[in-house]
C-alpha cells in the first residue's frame, strides 16, 4: 500500500448520494502531501527538542533574571516554535487515522507518529515543570522588566495553576511515556472498533452514522429496526467496551491519586480553568430544570405522535409537520453563510474560506470517523472541520456549529500556539452562537404555522440533547467513576447506572426499554476526555445569555463578540464576560440561560393550541 493511500479518500464518496451534491474531502496536503513527503520527514528531523534541552534544562531561574536571547521570554519563543512544529505533524497524522480509521496504513502513521512525538516531548516536558519551580518573585519581575517574557503573561499565570499537582520529573516522564501504551492505546482500540462496526437494518450493513441516523425516520418502525440493530451489535461487543471504560477510569484514578485531585473531575476542572462550584452550580440547575424542560418537551412531544408514552427510539423522531427532504450541500452552505453574514460580514468570510479552500471534509464513507469536529491544527496552518453529512436539517446545524468553532480557532490564532487554546468552558460559545445564529434566521424567513412548530420543535430537541442530555452524561460519568473505585464495574453494573441517569433525565413520558442499556458504549467523549461533556452544556447557557444580549444590543456588540474569539485562552472566562455583564459565578447565572429553552417550549405549546 503507497502513501498516496493514506490520504485520499475513494473518489466516488464525495458523490455517493446525488441527491446531496458533490461534498468536499478536505485537503491535507496544505499540512503535508503525504507521509513520504520530505518537507513531513524534514520537520520531524528538524523538531530539535533535544537541542532546546540541551540550551535551557537547568537554566531557566538563570534565564529569568536576564533578558534578550538570553532570557526567559527567548526560551518561551523558541519552546512555542516546536510546540507548533510538533501539532503540525501531530495534526497531519491524526487527520489522516480520522479520515480512515480502517486503513492499515493511516494507523501505522498515525502510531508511528504518535510514538515518535512522545519520544520527543520527554525532552520538552523539563520546562513547564521548571518554569513553575522558579521563585514568583523572579517570574514577576521578568514579566514586568522584559517585553518577550511579558507578552507571555497570560500563559505562565495560567502554567502555575497547575504547580500543586505536579509530580517531580521522573514520574512526569514516566507518566508521558507510559501513556502511549495506556490511555492512548485504549483510545485507539476504541476507536478502531467502533469504526469496524457494522449494523444490518433492512437487509444492508452499514455504520454507525447512517445507523443512528436512522432514528431520526419518520417510520416508527424504521426506527425501532434501527434501535434494535444498534442494541444487538453494541451488546456483541460490549465486553470490549467494559474492558476499555474500567481500564481508562482506573487508570484516571490513578493519576488523579498521584497528583493529589480530590474530586473525579478536578483535572478537567482544571484544565478548563473553571472553578468546581460553578460546574456544580451548572449541574444542580439543569438537574433542578429536567421537568420543565425534558419532562414537559417529551410529554407534549408524546402526544404529537399520538403516543401516550413514547420508545427511546422516537426521542428524535420528526413530527409530522417536518418536511421530509434531502438538503443539497450547497444548500446547507447558503444558508450557514448568508445567517453568518446578517451577523457580520467578515464573520461569513472566515467561514466561506473552509468551503472555498478545501478545509471541510464532508461525504461519509466506511471507516471514517463517527460524529463531528473541528479541529484547530495550529496557528501556523488553519482548521480542518470533519462532518458526516447526510442532508438532514441537523447535520446543517451541526455544519454551523461546526464552523463556527473553526471561526473562532481562525480568530484565536493570533494569540500563537500556546495562548490560542480557548478552555472547554469557553470553546462551545462560537459553536453554538453559530447554531443560533442560523436557527434564528431559517425562523424567522418561516411563517407557515405547521413549518414553525417543526422548526422550533428541532431547536428545542437539540437544546435538550446539549444542555439535559450532557448533564445527564456528567451524572452518568461522575456515578461511573465513583462506582470504579470500588472495584471492576461488569457490562450490567454501568449499564444499570446508565438507565438510572437517563430515566431520570427524559422524564416518564419515555419509555426505556431493553436493548437501550448498552448505548453507553458509543459516546465517544466518555473514552477520550472524560468528563468533557459538561462544556456544551455550559455554552448552550452561555450562549442564550449572550444572544439575549445581542438582541438587545444596539451597537457594539460584534466588535466585544470578535474581542472575546480573538481572546484564545489568554484571558479567563469571568474577564471575557465582563463586557456583555454576564457573570458565570453568579447562581442565578444559569436560570437566564434555561429560561430562554423554557420560552420555546411555552412558544410551542402556545403554537399547539392554535392547532
Amino acid at each position: 500500500m503507497n502513501d498516496a493511500t493514506i490520504l485520499r479518500a475513494p473518489a466516488e464518496a464525495a458523490s455517493a448520494d446525488a441527491s446531496l451534491g458533490e461534498l468536499p474531502v478536505w485537503k491535507l496536503q496544505d499540512l503535508y502531501a503525504s507521509g513520504s513527503d520530505p518537507a513531513f520527514r524534514a520537520d520531524l528531523d528538524r523538531a530539535e527538542a533535544k537541542a532546546f534541552e540541551a540550551r535551557w534544562k537547568g537554566r531557566l531561574a538563570e534565564a529569568a533574571a536576564r533578558d534578550g536571547d538570553e532570557g526567559l521570554g527567548a526560551a518561551i519563543e523558541a519552546y512555542e516554535r516546536l510546540d507548533d512544529l510538533l501539532g503540525k505533524i501531530s495534526s497531519f497524522a491524526g487527520l489522516t487515522y480520522f479520515s480512515d480509521t480502517t486503513n492499515p496504513a493511516n494507523g501505522k502513521l498515525y502510531g508511528d507518529v504518535q510514538a515518535r512525538l512522545t519520544a520527543l516531548s520527554t525532552h520538552l516536558l523539563f520546562f513547564t515543570l521548571e518554569l513553575n519551580r522558579i521563585e514568583d518573585a523572579l517570574i514577576d519581575a521578568a514579566i514586568a522588566r522584559d517585553a518577550r517574557t511579558g507578552h507571555y503573561k497570560p500563559w505562565i499565570v495560567d502554567l502555575r495553576k497547575d504547580k500543586p499537582y505536579q509530580l517531580d520529573d521522573k514520574l512526569e516522564q514516566l507518566f508521558m511515556e507510559k501513556g502511549m501504551t495506556g490511555a492512548a492505546a485504549f483510545n485507539r482500540l476504541f476507536d478502531e472498533t467502533m469504526a469496524a462496526l457494522r449494523f444490518e437494518i433492512g437487509g444492508q450493513q452499514v455504520p454507525l452514522e447512517v445507523a443512528l441516523n436512522q432514528l431520526q425516520d419518520p417510520d416508527g418502525e424504521k426506527r425501532k429496526a434501527a434501535a434494535m440493530a444498534l442494541a444487538a451489535i453494541f451488546k456483541e461487543n460490549i465486553r470490549t467496551f467494559t474492558l476499555i471504560t474500567n481500564t481508562l477510569a482506573q487508570d484516571k484514578q490513578i493519576s488523579d491519586r498521584w497528583r493529589g485531585f480530590k474530586d473525579i473531575a478536578d483535572s478537567r476542572h482544571l484544565a478548563n480553568r473553571v472553578e468546581r462550584e460553578v460546574v456544580d452550580a451548572l449541574a444542580a440547575a439543569v438537574k433542578d430544570a429536567y421537568p420543565r424542560l425534558s419532562h414537559r418537551y417529551y410529554a407534549m412531544k408524546a402526544k404529537w405522535l399520538g403516543m401516550e408514552q413514547m420508545n427511546f427510539w422516537d426521542r428524535n423522531a420528526p413530527l409530522p409537520e417536518t418536511a421530509n427532504e434531502t438538503i443539497p450541500w450547497n444548500e446547507a452552505k447558503e444558508t450557514v453563510l448568508s445567517a453568518y453574514g446578517a451577523f457580520d460580514p467578515e464573520m461569513a468570510r472566515i467561514a466561506g474560506r473552509f468551503f472555498e479552500e478545501g478545509w471541510i471534509d464532508a461525504p461519509v464513507r466506511p471507516g471514517k470517523a463517527p460524529g463531528a469536529f473541528a479541529h484547530p491544527t495550529v496557528p501556523s496552518a488553519h482548521p480542518y472541520v470533519l462532518v458526516n453529512y447526510l442532508g438532514k436539517p441537523r447535520d446543517v446545524m451541526t455544519l454551523a456549529h461546526e464552523l463556527g468553532h473553526g471561526v473562532h480557532q481562525v480568530l484565536a490564532a493570533g494569540q500563537g500556539a500556546l495562548m490560542c487554546q480557548t478552555p472547554l468552558t469557553l470553546a462551545e460559545t462560537a459553536s453554538v452562537f453559530g447554531e443560533m445564529l442560523t436557527f434564528r434566521a431559517l425562523l424567522d424567513k418561516t411563517t407557515d404555522r405547521r413549518q414553525r412548530k417543526a422548526m422550533l420543535a428541532q431547536k428545542v430537541e437539540d437544546m435538550i440533547n446539549t444542555v439535559v442530555r450532557q448533564i445527564a452524561f456528567y451524572e452518568f460519568e461522575r456515578r461511573l467513576h465513583t462506582a470504579r473505585q470500588e472495584g471492576e464495574l461488569t457490562a450490567e453494573d454501568i449499564g444499570n447506572l446508565w438507565l438510572s441517569v437517563q430515566s431520570e433525565s427524559l422524564g416518564p413520558a419515555i419509555r426505556i426499554s431493553e436493548g437501550y442499556e448498552t448505548y453507553w458504549a458509543y459516546i465517544p467523549h466518555f473514552i477520550h476526555s472524560p468528563f468533557y461533556v459538561y462544556a456544551y452544556a455550559f455554552g448552550d447557557c452561555l450562549v442564550n445569555s449572550l444572544y439575549a444580549v445581542y438582541q438587545k444590543a444596539e451597537t457594539g456588540f460584534q466588535d466585544k463578540y470578535f474581542a472575546l474569539l480573538k481572546a484564545g485562552g489568554s484571558k479567563h472566562h469571568s474577564e471575557l464576560l465582563a463586557p456583555f455583564g454576564l457573570d458565570a459565578t453568579d447562581p442565578s447565572f444559569w436560570n437566564k440561560g434555561l429560561s430562554m429553552i423554557e420560552g420555546l417550549i411555552d412558544e410551542l405549546e402556545a403554537l399547539d393550541g392554535t392547532a
